[in-house]
């Protein structure tokens, strides 16, 4: 049988221990800080590739609607005489009757 009891003589060295609990803590924290940025990094680049790089069919048509009313002549109203006219158009006569007032 041996001469030293079978347990440990001198304690554990507790400045070594936190230091490690605190090292490893740190080292948790900052690789779930690490992944997480990754992952919404990661996240934002699928969203664009899948999502945003597509053009929308329904975005071309209301675009392609609304340049046709902006572009077009069209009678709104017969009983009150109500016309559309193409917004260039309605900007000169604006800038014609602005300049006539002025003078």
């Amino acid at each position: 049988m041996s001469q030293d009891g079978g347990y440990e003589k001198k304690d554990v060295n507790l400045k070594v221990v936190v230091i490690v609990g605190i090292a490893i803590v740190l080292f948790l924290v900052f690789s779930f800080i690490g992944l997480n940025e990754y992952f919404l990094y990661e996240k934002e680049i699928v969203v664009e590739e899948q999502v945003l790089s597509q053009p929308s069919v329904r975005l071309e048509d209301l675009r392609a609607v609304e340049d046709t009313i902006l572009t077009s002549y069209q009678l709104i109203d017969t009983a009150k005489n109500i016309y559309r006219i193409p917004i260039d158009r309605a900007m000169e006569l604006m800038a014609a009757e602005g300049a006539s007032k002025n003078k």
